[in-house]
């Protein structure tokens, strides 16, 4: 949800990556979630670090609170937010649950990505 959201905010051409230690599938709620914003990631997939072109990039942010995060050695600027796992909530709650992280994500990315108001 990170990307799709930050791939929102920023211009064209800007690189954005989302990388996991574990990488699974792309969760069927966090499309909705982002859908309902506008925000279309229905044709994104998960990926592990080895997709992130590390040479250019300024700024890590973590978000996982209960997985381990990868660790980045290169230069860039590291933030860590530990967001709770949508996907572990239980299935009552679930969509409430992305709702909220997205939630989070929207109010969090702009001030990393200098867009904030």
């Amino acid at each position: 949800m990170a990307e799709g959201i930050a791939l929102s905010l920023v211009p064209v051409g800007v690189g954005v990556w989302s990388a996991g230690s574990r990488p699974g599938t792309l969760h069927p709620l966090a499309v909705q979630a982002l859908s309902e914003i506008g925000i279309d990631i229905s044709r994104h997939a998960a990926k592990g670090m080895e997709a992130v072109p590390g040479a250019r990039v300024e700024a890590v942010v973590s978000v996982g609170a209960e997985e381990v995060c990868p660790v980045w050695l290169g230069s860039a600027l590291r933030v860590h937010w530990g967001l709770p796992d949508p996907a572990a909530a239980p299935e009552s709650e679930r969509l409430a649950a992305f709702r909220e992280v997205r939630d989070e994500l929207v109010r969090r990315l702009p001030f990393l990505l200098g867009e904030a108001p």
